[in-house]
């Protein structure tokens, strides 16, 4: 099965970094670094699979602020979230400030500060900021360490 996604993935480069990136930062259980340390030992460009994978990323992440948007009833009713994670974001969030947003891309905790940004109705370009900033340096070094280890 993961050869098989992961031939599917490969097979469309770019466009399957992308869509991993994507779904990594929404709801979806997903991770989309396997991939970008694939992309980078295929020899595909670093730049531009570091900018592909934040973007991806980086909207999928939007789409999750969105979705805190409709309000912690429908998040806890809809989408299942543990009503004490989105509490746990919110009192992150509320004791390191708006920086706490340079590190959704945790596992765990990421998409609960992304979902409580959005609950609690945290202005966008601020959010776009810094959860792109977060997510870029992520890829940044991920790559090139995976180059560096590579070479």
């Amino acid at each position: 099965m993961f050869e098989s996604l992961q031939g599917i993935l490969t097979g469309y480069g770019y466009v399957g970094l992308f869509l991993a990136s994507f779904l990594a930062s929404t709801i979806i259980p997903f991770g989309s670094e396997g991939l970008l340390v694939l992309l980078v030992y295929k020899k595909f460009n670093i730049p531009a699979l570091v900018l592909v994978a934040s973007v991806g990323n980086f909207l999928g992440a939007c789409t999750t602020y969105y979705i805190g948007l409709k309000g912690r009833g429908f998040v806890e009713k809809y989408l299942r979230f543990d009503p004490a994670e989105i509490e746990k974001a919110e009192k992150i969030f509320f004791k390191y400030g708006p920086f706490v947003l340079l590190f959704t891309w945790l596992p765990f905790i990421g998409d609960a500060i992304t979902v409580a940004s959005g609950i609690l109705r945290f202005k966008f370009w601020i959010f776009s900021i810094l959860v792109f900033t977060g997510k870029f340096i992520r890829y940044l070094i991920l790559a090139y360490t995976t180059a560096v280890l590579l070479t």
